[in-house]
């Protein structure tokens, strides 16, 4: 892999986070003050629950927004790799959110992203692993 199509793919990547993320944080600030939304339901009960729904849609617009501005460097992929991992196990992990919220569409959406994201980024740093050994 290039670094041009590297630094490509952290700007796919960033771009998706930032709007995955923003559209999450909006959607989380509305079902955790205003009792609007998506997660109103989810959130009737237990208005607490809506701390963690903001904190990882917040830190992933952190992130995108970090990547978008940052240098390319080949590390970034192995920490865009875990992120996406971090992510998407916990889409898996609770899924019942998607269906409970009505947003499967969301869910199926976002959860394949993050894999495909994975996959990209352990693809990028195979393949300069590979090109790397084979010009020793």
């Amino acid at each position: 892999m290039t670094p041009v199509f590297g630094n490509l793919l952290i700007r796919v990547n960033a771009g998706f986070l930032i709007l995955a993320s923003a559209g999450g944080l909006i959607t989380d600030i509305a079902g955790s003050f205003f009792g609007s939304g998506a997660e109103a339901a989810l959130l009737a009960n237990a208005p607490g629950t809506g701390i963690g729904f903001i904190e990882a849609h917040g830190l992933a617009l952190i992130v995108g927004l970090t990547m978008w501005r940052s240098a390319y460097s080949l590390n970034w992929h192995a920490v865009l790799a875990a992120v996406h991992a971090l992510l998407g196990t916990a889409n898996l992990l609770f899924w019942q959110f998607f269906i409970a919220a009505d947003v499967l569409i969301v869910g199926y959406a976002t959860t394949a992203a993050h894999w495909l994201f994975v996959v990209a980024h352990l693809a990028v740093l195979a393949g300069t692993a590979r090109r790397v050994a084979s010009s020793h």
